[in-house]
């Protein structure tokens, strides 16, 4: 069993950066993926990336390449999704998700457990 948190949400204006956090805590957390995923109003969960169990090739929707940056360590139980050059369309709940995968993939119904998700908020 493995629970997540997530911190770090908030509110920003175009342009802004926010880091969010996913913590972890249970058995193994070093053995699962994790996905960071988003879902905005009226629209669908959207995988934004994620990384693999021992923190190596990092994957990102097209989205959202070349402004964002995931990683992990396992040590602290972490997982880290720093936003950069942020935009109105960046704003959603954001989740970070655990699942038993290599690599990391994007289908949400691979990930087991889920966080409660944090709120980032792109306005001017």
């Amino acid at each position: 069993q493995v629970q997540l948190v997530e911190s770090g949400g908030g509110s920003v204006p175009p342009g802004g950066s926010l880091r969010l956090s996913c913590t972890a805590s249970g058995r193994s957390f070093d053995s699962y993926a994790v996905g960071w995923f988003r879902q905005a109003p009226g629209k669908e969960r959207e995988f934004v990336g994620g990384i693999n169990y021992d923190g190596r090739n990092p994957k990102y929707t097209e989205s959202v390449k070349g402004r964002v940056i995931i990683s992990r360590d396992n040590a602290r139980n972490t997982v880290d999704l720093q936003m950069n050059s942020l935009k109105f369309e960046d704003t959603a709940t954001y989740y970070c998700a655990a699942g038993v995968m290599l690599p990391v993939r994007a289908d949400p119904s691979l990930y087991s457990y889920w966080g409660q998700g944090t709120q980032v908020t792109v306005s001017s």
